[in-house]
Protein backbone atom coordinates (compact mmCIF):
# COMPACT_ATOMS: atom_id res chain seq x y z
CA UNK A 1 0.00 0.00 0.00
CA UNK A 2 1.55 2.88 -1.19
CA UNK A 3 1.26 5.88 1.34
CA UNK A 4 1.48 9.90 1.13
CA UNK A 5 1.21 10.03 4.94
CA UNK A 6 2.91 7.57 7.40
CA UNK A 7 0.75 6.67 10.09
CA UNK A 8 0.34 3.82 11.94
CA UNK A 9 -1.88 0.29 10.77
CA UNK A 10 -3.21 -1.86 13.46
CA UNK A 11 -0.18 -4.57 13.12
CA UNK A 12 2.50 -2.41 12.60
CA UNK A 13 4.23 -2.18 15.77
CA UNK A 14 4.28 -6.01 16.19
CA UNK A 15 5.65 -6.21 12.27
CA UNK A 16 9.13 -7.71 12.83
CA UNK A 17 8.24 -10.16 16.13
CA UNK A 18 8.32 -13.32 14.22
CA UNK A 19 10.69 -12.72 11.71
CA UNK A 20 13.08 -14.77 10.24
CA UNK A 21 16.94 -14.24 10.14
CA UNK A 22 16.40 -15.05 6.03
CA UNK A 23 15.51 -11.44 5.08
CA UNK A 24 13.88 -10.37 1.88
CA UNK A 25 17.07 -8.52 0.75
CA UNK A 26 17.98 -12.07 0.03
CA UNK A 27 15.17 -12.14 -2.31
CA UNK A 28 16.58 -8.55 -4.16
CA UNK A 29 13.42 -6.55 -2.08
CA UNK A 30 15.24 -3.63 -0.58
CA UNK A 31 14.46 -0.23 0.06
CA UNK A 32 11.35 -0.77 2.01
CA UNK A 33 8.71 0.79 4.19
CA UNK A 34 7.67 -2.06 6.41
CA UNK A 35 7.54 -5.64 6.20
CA UNK A 36 4.74 -7.23 8.35
CA UNK A 37 6.08 -11.43 9.11
CA UNK A 38 4.42 -14.12 9.75
CA UNK A 39 1.31 -12.43 11.30
CA UNK A 40 -1.26 -14.43 12.77
CA UNK A 41 -4.99 -13.99 11.20
CA UNK A 42 -7.22 -11.53 13.44
CA UNK A 43 -3.66 -9.20 12.86
CA UNK A 44 -4.43 -9.94 8.94
CA UNK A 45 -8.20 -9.11 9.40
CA UNK A 46 -6.92 -5.76 11.17
CA UNK A 47 -4.75 -4.65 8.55
CA UNK A 48 -7.21 -6.09 5.40
CA UNK A 49 -9.85 -4.38 6.84
CA UNK A 50 -8.27 -1.04 7.59
CA UNK A 51 -6.57 -0.99 4.04
CA UNK A 52 -9.95 -1.36 2.06
CA UNK A 53 -8.89 -4.70 0.96
CA UNK A 54 -11.76 -7.12 2.75
CA UNK A 55 -14.66 -6.68 4.84
CA UNK A 56 -16.02 -8.92 7.99
CA UNK A 57 -19.75 -10.62 7.28
CA UNK A 58 -22.22 -12.36 9.31
CA UNK A 59 -19.94 -14.82 11.48
CA UNK A 60 -16.96 -13.72 10.85
CA UNK A 61 -15.20 -14.64 7.16
CA UNK A 62 -13.12 -11.91 5.33
CA UNK A 63 -15.09 -11.54 2.14
CA UNK A 64 -12.43 -9.91 -0.86
CA UNK A 65 -13.20 -9.19 -4.55
CA UNK A 66 -10.69 -9.78 -6.64
CA UNK A 67 -12.02 -7.53 -9.70
CA UNK A 68 -11.85 -9.17 -13.32
CA UNK A 69 -9.47 -11.74 -12.08
CA UNK A 70 -11.99 -14.15 -10.74
CA UNK A 71 -10.30 -17.57 -12.34
CA UNK A 72 -7.00 -18.82 -13.16
CA UNK A 73 -5.43 -16.87 -16.19
CA UNK A 74 -4.82 -20.70 -17.63
CA UNK A 75 -2.80 -19.49 -20.51
CA UNK A 76 -0.80 -17.36 -19.18
CA UNK A 77 2.06 -19.10 -17.27
CA UNK A 78 5.83 -19.64 -18.02
CA UNK A 79 8.58 -21.74 -17.03
CA UNK A 80 11.61 -20.29 -17.19
CA UNK A 81 13.58 -22.15 -19.89
CA UNK A 82 17.11 -23.56 -18.73
CA UNK A 83 19.53 -26.56 -17.95
CA UNK A 84 17.12 -28.04 -15.54
CA UNK A 85 13.93 -27.94 -17.05
CA UNK A 86 14.92 -27.88 -21.05
CA UNK A 87 14.28 -31.82 -21.17
CA UNK A 88 12.05 -32.63 -18.63
CA UNK A 89 9.06 -30.19 -19.08
CA UNK A 90 6.44 -30.86 -21.37
CA UNK A 91 5.96 -27.52 -23.24
CA UNK A 92 2.74 -26.63 -24.72
CA UNK A 93 0.31 -24.38 -24.37
CA UNK A 94 0.50 -24.68 -20.33
CA UNK A 95 3.90 -24.49 -20.04
CA UNK A 96 5.09 -21.81 -22.13
CA UNK A 97 8.80 -21.26 -22.25
CA UNK A 98 10.62 -17.76 -20.73
CA UNK A 99 13.89 -17.05 -21.51
CA UNK A 100 16.30 -16.43 -18.50
CA UNK A 101 16.36 -12.72 -19.51
CA UNK A 102 12.90 -12.02 -19.92
CA UNK A 103 12.45 -13.80 -16.08
CA UNK A 104 15.07 -11.31 -15.06
CA UNK A 105 13.77 -8.44 -16.47
CA UNK A 106 10.54 -9.02 -15.22
CA UNK A 107 11.95 -10.04 -11.88
CA UNK A 108 14.00 -6.43 -11.61
CA UNK A 109 11.62 -4.36 -12.48
CA UNK A 110 9.35 -5.98 -9.92
CA UNK A 111 11.95 -5.50 -7.07
CA UNK A 112 12.17 -2.07 -8.27
CA UNK A 113 8.13 -1.48 -7.75
CA UNK A 114 8.15 -2.52 -4.75
CA UNK A 115 10.69 0.11 -3.18
CA UNK A 116 8.72 1.88 -0.51
CA UNK A 117 6.00 -0.45 -0.20
CA UNK A 118 5.05 -2.05 2.48
CA UNK A 119 5.03 -6.30 2.24
CA UNK A 120 3.49 -9.12 3.67
CA UNK A 121 5.57 -12.65 4.57
CA UNK A 122 3.90 -16.06 5.06
CA UNK A 123 7.06 -18.49 6.15
CA UNK A 124 5.37 -21.98 6.00
CA UNK A 125 5.51 -25.19 4.67
CA UNK A 126 4.33 -27.53 1.90
CA UNK A 127 3.97 -31.31 1.95
CA UNK A 128 2.94 -32.73 5.08
CA UNK A 129 5.53 -35.67 4.99
CA UNK A 130 8.60 -34.88 7.07
CA UNK A 131 10.51 -36.72 4.20
CA UNK A 132 9.17 -34.25 1.67
CA UNK A 133 8.77 -31.69 3.08
CA UNK A 134 10.07 -27.88 1.37
CA UNK A 135 9.95 -24.55 3.53
CA UNK A 136 9.27 -22.18 1.31
CA UNK A 137 8.19 -18.08 1.42
CA UNK A 138 4.92 -16.31 0.11
CA UNK A 139 5.92 -12.66 -0.48
CA UNK A 140 2.40 -10.81 -1.22
CA UNK A 141 1.49 -6.92 -1.50
CA UNK A 142 -2.04 -7.45 -0.19
CA UNK A 143 -2.96 -8.56 3.53
CA UNK A 144 -5.73 -11.04 2.67
CA UNK A 145 -3.52 -12.83 0.49
CA UNK A 146 -1.12 -13.15 3.19
CA UNK A 147 -3.82 -14.44 5.45
CA UNK A 148 -4.65 -16.82 2.14
CA UNK A 149 -1.32 -18.42 2.38
CA UNK A 150 -1.86 -18.77 5.66
CA UNK A 151 -4.90 -20.84 5.08
CA UNK A 152 -3.53 -22.69 2.18
CA UNK A 153 0.17 -24.07 3.23
CA UNK A 154 1.29 -25.51 6.25
CA UNK A 155 1.80 -23.15 9.44
CA UNK A 156 4.60 -22.78 11.52
CA UNK A 157 3.91 -21.84 14.99
CA UNK A 158 7.03 -21.90 16.50
CA UNK A 159 8.99 -18.35 17.56
CA UNK A 160 12.00 -20.55 17.12
CA UNK A 161 11.62 -22.37 14.07
CA UNK A 162 9.61 -18.72 11.91
CA UNK A 163 13.72 -16.89 12.83
CA UNK A 164 15.71 -20.05 11.32
CA UNK A 165 13.93 -20.21 8.38
CA UNK A 166 15.19 -20.24 5.11
CA UNK A 167 12.88 -21.06 1.82
CA UNK A 168 14.19 -23.57 -0.88
CA UNK A 169 11.84 -22.00 -2.66
CA UNK A 170 9.54 -18.01 -2.68
CA UNK A 171 6.70 -16.88 -4.35
CA UNK A 172 6.29 -12.96 -4.82
CA UNK A 173 2.68 -12.19 -5.32
CA UNK A 174 1.85 -8.61 -6.92
CA UNK A 175 -2.05 -7.88 -7.95
CA UNK A 176 -0.57 -4.34 -9.36
CA UNK A 177 2.39 -5.18 -11.12
CA UNK A 178 2.11 -5.10 -14.65
CA UNK A 179 4.05 -7.38 -17.65
CA UNK A 180 4.54 -5.93 -20.71
CA UNK A 181 4.02 -8.11 -23.67
CA UNK A 182 5.92 -6.43 -26.28
CA UNK A 183 8.52 -5.98 -23.35
CA UNK A 184 8.20 -9.47 -21.94
CA UNK A 185 6.84 -11.54 -24.72
CA UNK A 186 4.50 -12.45 -22.04
CA UNK A 187 0.72 -13.16 -23.79
CA UNK A 188 -0.86 -10.08 -21.56
CA UNK A 189 -0.08 -8.43 -18.69
CA UNK A 190 -1.01 -10.99 -16.38
CA UNK A 191 1.96 -13.78 -16.29
CA UNK A 192 2.49 -16.37 -13.64
CA UNK A 193 6.07 -17.17 -13.71
CA UNK A 194 8.14 -20.23 -12.12
CA UNK A 195 11.67 -20.20 -12.21
CA UNK A 196 13.17 -23.65 -10.78
CA UNK A 197 16.99 -22.58 -11.29
CA UNK A 198 16.45 -19.75 -9.11
CA UNK A 199 13.54 -20.90 -7.19
CA UNK A 200 11.54 -18.02 -7.43
CA UNK A 201 7.84 -17.69 -9.02
CA UNK A 202 6.29 -14.43 -9.96
CA UNK A 203 2.17 -13.88 -9.96
CA UNK A 204 2.27 -10.52 -11.69
CA UNK A 205 -1.32 -8.52 -12.58
CA UNK A 206 -3.68 -10.87 -11.00
CA UNK A 207 -5.93 -10.72 -7.18
CA UNK A 208 -6.86 -14.09 -7.73
CA UNK A 209 -5.59 -16.25 -4.91
CA UNK A 210 -5.74 -19.80 -6.64
CA UNK A 211 -2.75 -18.70 -8.56
CA UNK A 212 -0.46 -18.34 -5.81
CA UNK A 213 -2.08 -22.06 -4.51
CA UNK A 214 -1.62 -23.74 -8.31
CA UNK A 215 1.73 -22.02 -8.50
CA UNK A 216 3.51 -24.06 -5.22
CA UNK A 217 1.40 -26.71 -6.90
CA UNK A 218 3.29 -26.78 -10.30
CA UNK A 219 6.57 -26.61 -8.54
CA UNK A 220 5.82 -29.69 -6.77
CA UNK A 221 4.46 -31.54 -9.62
CA UNK A 222 8.20 -30.81 -11.18
CA UNK A 223 9.76 -31.79 -7.93
CA UNK A 224 8.34 -35.02 -6.36
CA UNK A 225 8.16 -36.60 -9.25
CA UNK A 226 11.71 -36.88 -9.68
CA UNK A 227 11.77 -38.56 -6.58
CA UNK A 228 9.39 -41.07 -7.58
CA UNK A 229 6.44 -39.72 -5.58
CA UNK A 230 3.38 -39.34 -7.42
CA UNK A 231 2.55 -35.87 -7.34
CA UNK A 232 -1.71 -35.81 -8.16
CA UNK A 233 -4.24 -33.51 -8.24
CA UNK A 234 -7.07 -35.30 -6.33
CA UNK A 235 -8.49 -35.13 -2.87
CA UNK A 236 -7.92 -38.24 -1.00
CA UNK A 237 -9.57 -39.47 2.58
CA UNK A 238 -9.37 -42.49 4.86
CA UNK A 239 -11.54 -44.95 6.65
CA UNK A 240 -11.36 -46.45 9.65
CA UNK A 241 -9.97 -49.95 8.63
CA UNK A 242 -7.02 -47.18 6.68
CA UNK A 243 -8.18 -47.82 3.42
CA UNK A 244 -7.03 -44.38 1.43
CA UNK A 245 -9.26 -43.02 -1.60
CA UNK A 246 -8.12 -40.48 -3.92
CA UNK A 247 -10.48 -38.68 -6.09
CA UNK A 248 -8.95 -37.49 -9.43
CA UNK A 249 -10.75 -34.27 -11.06
CA UNK A 250 -10.55 -30.73 -12.46
CA UNK A 251 -12.46 -27.48 -10.62
CA UNK A 252 -16.10 -28.30 -10.51
CA UNK A 253 -15.99 -32.15 -10.42
CA UNK A 254 -16.69 -32.50 -7.01
CA UNK A 255 -13.21 -33.31 -5.55
CA UNK A 256 -13.62 -31.34 -2.37
CA UNK A 257 -17.45 -31.87 -1.66
CA UNK A 258 -17.40 -36.01 -2.31
CA UNK A 259 -14.03 -35.92 -0.02
CA UNK A 260 -15.85 -34.48 2.86
CA UNK A 261 -17.29 -37.65 4.08
CA UNK A 262 -18.45 -37.47 7.17
CA UNK A 263 -17.43 -41.46 7.33
CA UNK A 264 -14.26 -40.91 6.64
CA UNK A 265 -11.52 -38.38 7.87
CA UNK A 266 -9.84 -36.03 5.52
CA UNK A 267 -6.74 -35.80 4.45
CA UNK A 268 -6.65 -32.78 2.04
CA UNK A 269 -9.09 -31.61 -0.83
CA UNK A 270 -6.99 -30.95 -3.53
CA UNK A 271 -3.58 -31.83 -3.95
CA UNK A 272 -1.35 -34.81 -2.80
CA UNK A 273 1.46 -37.10 -2.97
CA UNK A 274 1.70 -40.61 -3.43
CA UNK A 275 5.14 -41.83 -2.14
CA UNK A 276 6.32 -45.36 -0.72
CA UNK A 277 5.42 -44.94 2.50
CA UNK A 278 1.97 -43.46 1.80
CA UNK A 279 -0.16 -40.81 1.05
CA UNK A 280 0.25 -36.84 2.02
CA UNK A 281 -1.14 -33.98 1.82
CA UNK A 282 0.51 -31.07 -0.16
CA UNK A 283 -1.46 -28.32 1.73
CA UNK A 284 -2.95 -27.30 5.03
CA UNK A 285 -5.99 -25.79 4.00
CA UNK A 286 -9.08 -26.11 1.16
CA UNK A 287 -10.14 -24.05 -1.76
CA UNK A 288 -13.61 -25.12 -1.85
CA UNK A 289 -15.93 -23.49 -4.61
CA UNK A 290 -19.25 -22.59 -3.02
CA UNK A 291 -21.52 -21.15 -5.83
CA UNK A 292 -25.14 -22.70 -4.65
CA UNK A 293 -23.27 -24.08 -2.03
CA UNK A 294 -26.23 -26.43 0.24
CA UNK A 295 -25.95 -26.69 3.78
CA UNK A 296 -28.40 -29.87 3.40
CA UNK A 297 -25.65 -31.31 0.83
CA UNK A 298 -22.66 -29.92 1.96
CA UNK A 299 -22.74 -29.44 5.87
CA UNK A 300 -19.15 -29.60 6.34
CA UNK A 301 -18.18 -27.35 3.81
CA UNK A 302 -21.47 -24.54 4.18
CA UNK A 303 -20.15 -24.14 7.87
CA UNK A 304 -16.95 -22.62 7.16
CA UNK A 305 -18.56 -19.99 4.99
CA UNK A 306 -20.02 -18.94 8.11
CA UNK A 307 -16.95 -18.72 10.46
CA UNK A 308 -13.57 -16.53 11.37
CA UNK A 309 -10.65 -17.68 9.36
CA UNK A 310 -12.22 -18.43 6.09
CA UNK A 311 -11.58 -16.16 3.53
CA UNK A 312 -14.65 -15.53 0.86
CA UNK A 313 -13.64 -14.96 -2.70
CA UNK A 314 -15.83 -12.77 -5.21
CA UNK A 315 -19.36 -13.74 -3.19
CA UNK A 316 -21.78 -11.80 -3.33
CA UNK A 317 -22.75 -9.94 0.22
CA UNK A 318 -25.37 -7.80 1.96
CA UNK A 319 -23.01 -4.78 3.18
CA UNK A 320 -26.15 -3.86 5.37
CA UNK A 321 -26.86 -6.76 7.01
CA UNK A 322 -23.46 -8.68 6.22
CA UNK A 323 -25.29 -11.78 5.05
CA UNK A 324 -23.84 -13.88 2.09
CA UNK A 325 -26.02 -15.11 -0.45
CA UNK A 326 -23.74 -18.21 -1.83
CA UNK A 327 -26.40 -18.38 -4.71
CA UNK A 328 -25.66 -15.27 -6.65
CA UNK A 329 -23.22 -15.40 -9.52
CA UNK A 330 -23.33 -11.77 -10.56
CA UNK A 331 -19.72 -11.54 -9.97
CA UNK A 332 -18.29 -15.14 -11.13
CA UNK A 333 -19.70 -18.72 -11.25
CA UNK A 334 -16.25 -19.59 -9.47
CA UNK A 335 -16.91 -18.46 -5.94
CA UNK A 336 -14.19 -19.93 -3.61
CA UNK A 337 -13.76 -20.37 0.18
CA UNK A 338 -10.43 -20.56 1.78
CA UNK A 339 -9.91 -22.16 5.32
CA UNK A 340 -7.79 -24.06 7.34
CA UNK A 341 -8.45 -27.90 6.90
CA UNK A 342 -9.40 -28.17 10.51
CA UNK A 343 -12.30 -26.28 10.16
CA UNK A 344 -13.63 -29.64 8.49
CA UNK A 345 -14.70 -31.90 11.65
CA UNK A 346 -13.17 -35.06 10.42
CA UNK A 347 -9.98 -33.85 9.06
CA UNK A 348 -7.05 -35.29 9.64
CA UNK A 349 -4.71 -33.23 12.10
CA UNK A 350 -1.68 -34.88 10.58
CA UNK A 351 -2.42 -34.51 6.73
CA UNK A 352 -0.90 -37.84 5.50
CA UNK A 353 -0.74 -41.61 6.17
CA UNK A 354 1.40 -44.75 6.09
CA UNK A 355 -1.04 -46.85 4.13
CA UNK A 356 -1.93 -46.68 0.04
CA UNK A 357 -5.36 -46.04 -2.04
CA UNK A 358 -7.65 -49.24 -2.09
CA UNK A 359 -9.78 -47.20 -4.27
CA UNK A 360 -9.30 -44.87 -7.16
CA UNK A 361 -11.85 -42.60 -8.44
CA UNK A 362 -12.02 -40.57 -11.71
CA UNK A 363 -14.41 -37.75 -11.62
CA UNK A 364 -15.76 -36.63 -14.49
CA UNK A 365 -18.46 -33.88 -15.49
CA UNK A 366 -20.12 -35.24 -18.44
CA UNK A 367 -22.09 -32.55 -19.88
CA UNK A 368 -23.01 -34.28 -22.52
CA UNK A 369 -25.20 -36.63 -20.22
CA UNK A 370 -24.34 -39.58 -21.81
CA UNK A 371 -21.74 -40.91 -19.51
CA UNK A 372 -22.77 -44.01 -16.81
CA UNK A 373 -22.32 -42.29 -13.31
CA UNK A 374 -20.26 -45.11 -12.09
CA UNK A 375 -17.97 -47.59 -13.94
CA UNK A 376 -15.31 -49.79 -12.84
CA UNK A 377 -12.25 -49.87 -14.79
CA UNK A 378 -9.53 -52.53 -15.21
CA UNK A 379 -5.73 -50.92 -15.54
CA UNK A 380 -5.41 -50.52 -19.52
CA UNK A 381 -8.37 -48.40 -18.94
CA UNK A 382 -7.61 -46.70 -15.91
CA UNK A 383 -4.34 -45.87 -18.38
CA UNK A 384 -6.64 -44.53 -21.28
CA UNK A 385 -8.86 -42.46 -18.71
CA UNK A 386 -5.96 -40.82 -16.41
CA UNK A 387 -4.26 -39.87 -19.72
CA UNK A 388 -6.97 -38.55 -21.41
CA UNK A 389 -8.59 -37.19 -18.36
CA UNK A 390 -11.89 -35.68 -19.93
CA UNK A 391 -14.22 -33.88 -18.52
CA UNK A 392 -16.12 -30.48 -19.09
CA UNK A 393 -15.01 -27.12 -17.65
CA UNK A 394 -17.13 -25.35 -15.73
CA UNK A 395 -18.43 -21.77 -16.27
CA UNK A 396 -15.80 -19.77 -14.22
CA UNK A 397 -12.98 -21.51 -13.07
CA UNK A 398 -10.79 -20.29 -15.70
CA UNK A 399 -11.16 -16.73 -17.45
CA UNK A 400 -12.89 -17.01 -20.96
CA UNK A 401 -15.16 -19.42 -20.18
CA UNK A 402 -18.87 -18.71 -21.24
CA UNK A 403 -22.07 -20.23 -19.36
CA UNK A 404 -21.91 -22.95 -21.08
CA UNK A 405 -19.40 -26.43 -19.83
CA UNK A 406 -16.91 -26.86 -22.30
CA UNK A 407 -16.01 -30.52 -23.58
CA UNK A 408 -11.98 -30.81 -22.15
CA UNK A 409 -9.66 -33.19 -22.48
CA UNK A 410 -6.96 -32.71 -19.75
CA UNK A 411 -4.20 -34.97 -19.25
CA UNK A 412 -3.93 -36.80 -15.39
CA UNK A 413 -6.94 -34.87 -14.91
CA UNK A 414 -4.93 -31.60 -14.16
CA UNK A 415 -2.79 -30.64 -17.28
CA UNK A 416 -2.50 -27.02 -16.69
CA UNK A 417 -0.30 -27.92 -13.56
CA UNK A 418 1.76 -30.55 -14.51
CA UNK A 419 5.17 -29.99 -15.62
CA UNK A 420 6.19 -33.02 -16.91
CA UNK A 421 4.88 -35.07 -20.08
CA UNK A 422 1.80 -37.14 -19.19
CA UNK A 423 3.38 -40.46 -19.25
CA UNK A 424 5.54 -39.93 -16.74
CA UNK A 425 2.66 -39.18 -14.34
CA UNK A 426 0.76 -42.10 -16.01
CA UNK A 427 3.63 -44.31 -15.63
CA UNK A 428 4.33 -43.75 -11.74
CA UNK A 429 0.15 -44.06 -11.43
CA UNK A 430 0.76 -47.37 -12.88
CA UNK A 431 3.38 -48.69 -11.09
CA UNK A 432 1.93 -47.96 -7.48
CA UNK A 433 -1.72 -49.26 -8.45
CA UNK A 434 -0.27 -52.27 -9.53
CA UNK A 435 2.18 -52.64 -6.45
CA UNK A 436 -1.06 -51.98 -4.09
CA UNK A 437 -3.98 -53.56 -6.26
CA UNK A 438 -5.87 -50.72 -6.08
CA UNK A 439 -9.36 -50.72 -8.03
CA UNK A 440 -10.18 -47.98 -10.06
CA UNK A 441 -13.77 -46.58 -10.88
CA UNK A 442 -14.95 -43.28 -13.36
CA UNK A 443 -17.60 -41.55 -11.78
CA UNK A 444 -19.98 -39.04 -13.48
CA UNK A 445 -20.65 -36.15 -11.63
CA UNK A 446 -22.23 -33.88 -14.85
CA UNK A 447 -25.63 -34.36 -16.24
CA UNK A 448 -28.53 -37.42 -17.55
CA UNK A 449 -31.25 -36.98 -19.45
CA UNK A 450 -29.50 -34.76 -21.66
CA UNK A 451 -27.12 -32.29 -22.29
CA UNK A 452 -26.19 -28.93 -20.03
CA UNK A 453 -29.52 -26.86 -20.75
CA UNK A 454 -31.60 -30.07 -21.49
CA UNK A 455 -31.10 -32.71 -18.75
CA UNK A 456 -30.11 -31.74 -15.05
CA UNK A 457 -27.04 -32.84 -12.58
CA UNK A 458 -27.34 -36.24 -11.03
CA UNK A 459 -28.35 -36.02 -7.57
CA UNK A 460 -24.98 -35.75 -5.20
CA UNK A 461 -27.11 -38.09 -2.74
CA UNK A 462 -26.82 -40.85 -5.64
CA UNK A 463 -23.32 -40.09 -6.48
CA UNK A 464 -22.30 -40.62 -2.82
CA UNK A 465 -24.41 -44.23 -2.53
CA UNK A 466 -22.25 -45.08 -5.12
CA UNK A 467 -19.00 -43.67 -4.01
CA UNK A 468 -20.05 -45.41 -0.51
CA UNK A 469 -20.76 -48.75 -2.08
CA UNK A 470 -17.16 -48.90 -3.78
CA UNK A 471 -15.18 -47.50 -1.02
CA UNK A 472 -17.08 -49.68 1.13
CA UNK A 473 -16.74 -52.91 -1.13
CA UNK A 474 -20.59 -53.52 -1.45
CA UNK A 475 -19.95 -53.09 -5.49
CA UNK A 476 -17.70 -56.38 -5.16
CA UNK A 477 -19.72 -59.22 -6.11
CA UNK A 478 -22.63 -57.69 -7.70
CA UNK A 479 -23.78 -57.82 -11.50
CA UNK A 480 -22.12 -55.92 -13.97
CA UNK A 481 -22.73 -54.99 -17.81
CA UNK A 482 -20.12 -54.03 -19.81
CA UNK A 483 -20.42 -50.70 -21.49
CA UNK A 484 -21.12 -51.08 -25.18
CA UNK A 485 -18.85 -48.15 -26.85
CA UNK A 486 -16.23 -47.81 -23.95
CA UNK A 487 -16.13 -51.87 -22.56
CA UNK A 488 -15.74 -50.33 -18.82
CA UNK A 489 -17.99 -52.27 -16.34
CA UNK A 490 -21.31 -50.83 -14.84
CA UNK A 491 -22.95 -52.28 -12.20
CA UNK A 492 -26.22 -53.32 -12.64
CA UNK A 493 -27.39 -52.23 -8.80
CA UNK A 494 -26.15 -50.48 -5.85
CA UNK A 495 -27.40 -49.67 -2.22
CA UNK A 496 -29.38 -47.03 -2.25
CA UNK A 497 -29.38 -46.24 -5.28
CA UNK A 498 -32.74 -46.59 -7.86
CA UNK A 499 -31.06 -49.41 -10.55
CA UNK A 500 -32.23 -46.86 -13.45
CA UNK A 501 -29.99 -44.81 -12.60
CA UNK A 502 -27.17 -46.75 -13.21
CA UNK A 503 -28.31 -47.23 -16.97
CA UNK A 504 -28.17 -43.25 -18.45
CA UNK A 505 -30.16 -43.82 -21.60
CA UNK A 506 -33.39 -44.77 -19.26
CA UNK A 507 -33.21 -40.82 -18.77
CA UNK A 508 -33.25 -39.61 -22.58
CA UNK A 509 -36.93 -39.78 -24.15
CA UNK A 510 -35.00 -40.76 -27.26
CA UNK A 511 -32.70 -43.23 -27.33
CA UNK A 512 -31.61 -42.92 -30.65
CA UNK A 513 -30.27 -39.35 -29.57
CA UNK A 514 -28.87 -40.33 -26.77
CA UNK A 515 -26.79 -43.20 -28.75
CA UNK A 516 -25.78 -40.56 -31.74
CA UNK A 517 -24.74 -38.12 -28.72
CA UNK A 518 -22.59 -40.61 -26.71
CA UNK A 519 -20.92 -41.93 -30.60
CA UNK A 520 -19.72 -38.76 -30.63
CA UNK A 521 -18.45 -38.80 -27.58
CA UNK A 522 -16.41 -42.05 -28.19
CA UNK A 523 -14.66 -40.28 -30.97
CA UNK A 524 -13.46 -37.25 -29.37
CA UNK A 525 -12.03 -39.10 -26.57
CA UNK A 526 -10.04 -41.02 -30.16
CA UNK A 527 -9.18 -38.15 -31.93
CA UNK A 528 -8.04 -36.80 -28.60
CA UNK A 529 -5.75 -39.40 -27.45
CA UNK A 530 -3.98 -39.41 -31.03
CA UNK A 531 -1.88 -36.54 -28.93
CA UNK A 532 -0.50 -39.52 -26.90
CA UNK A 533 -0.11 -42.83 -29.18
CA UNK A 534 3.47 -42.43 -29.49
CA UNK A 535 5.04 -44.69 -27.20
CA UNK A 536 1.69 -45.90 -25.64
CA UNK A 537 1.46 -49.90 -25.60
CA UNK A 538 -0.96 -51.23 -27.69
CA UNK A 539 -3.20 -52.78 -24.40
CA UNK A 540 -3.75 -49.14 -23.36
CA UNK A 541 -4.83 -47.92 -27.14
CA UNK A 542 -7.62 -51.09 -27.13
CA UNK A 543 -8.78 -50.18 -23.68
CA UNK A 544 -10.46 -46.89 -25.42
CA UNK A 545 -13.74 -46.60 -26.93
CA UNK A 546 -15.18 -48.00 -29.99
CA UNK A 547 -17.18 -46.37 -32.26
CA UNK A 548 -21.36 -47.04 -33.25
CA UNK A 549 -20.20 -48.11 -36.56
CA UNK A 550 -17.79 -50.71 -35.28
CA UNK A 551 -20.25 -52.60 -33.20
CA UNK A 552 -23.68 -54.22 -33.17
CA UNK A 553 -26.12 -52.94 -30.31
Amino acid sequence: MTKYLEFETPASKHAAELASDYKLSNHGLIKLDRVFWNLPTPALYEEAVFRGEAHITHGGPLIVNTGKWSARAANDKYIVRENSTDDKVWWGVYNRPLSEDKFNGILARLQAFLQGEELFVQDCYVCADPEYRMPIRIITDKAWQSLFARNMFIKIRNRDELKKHVPEFTLIASPSFNCDPKIDGTRTETAILINFAKRIAIVAGSSYGGEIKKSIFTVMNFLLPLQNVMAMHCSANVGQAGDVALFFGLSGTGKTTLSADPKRRLIGDDEHGWSDDGVFNFEGGCYAKVIRLSPEAEPEIYACTQRFGTILENVVWDPTFRRIDLDDDRYTENTRASYPLEFIPNALPEKMVRSHPKNVIFLTCDAQGVLPPIAKLDMNQAMYHFISGYTSKIAGTEIGLGIEPEITFSACFGAPFMVHHPFFYAKLLKEKMMKHKTNCWLVNTGWVGGKFGVGKRISIRHTRNMLNAALEGKLDNVEYRTDKLFGFHVPLTCPDVPPEVLEPSNAWGNKEEYWKKYDALAARYIENFKLFKSGVTDEVIAAGPKRLKDIRL
